[in-house]
């Protein structure tokens, strides 16, 4: 995620960079890699979607409960949510509510 928040414009990447202060970042495990590698393979993701996959890889392993993005492309893709599921619980993990910041919304909305 840090090396993401880095890239592209400097002025942009640096004000990215300050809201990551402070925040906890999850480790990149054995078992994070191997369904990072099952989603790839399964959803199916293209090679440049590896990043995509530990994204969402990561976030199953450590029982992040949503995980939010505007990457509608590979992650927040309507049509890959269930596979991606069926990956992780293949893997014995529950995969997280993947939604945009506007799905978030409405979620919180609704309760």
């Amino acid at each position: 995620m840090v090396d993401e928040c880095s890239r592209g414009d400097p002025v942009a990447a640096q004000e990215r960079l300050v809201f990551l202060q402070g925040v906890p970042l999850l480790e990149v495990s054995r078992t994070a890699d191997t369904l990072a590698k099952a989603l790839l393979k399964g959803v199916p993701l293209p090679p440049k979607g590896a990043v995509d996959a530990y994204h969402i890889s990561v976030a199953a392993i450590h029982g992040v409960e949503y995980l939010v993005t505007w990457n509608c492309k590979h992650i927040a893709n309507p049509a890959l949510r269930s596979r991606i599921e069926f990956c992780c619980r293949e893997m014995n993990c529950e995969p997280p509510v993947i939604c945009t910041p506007q799905e978030l919304l409405e979620i919180n909305d609704a309760y």
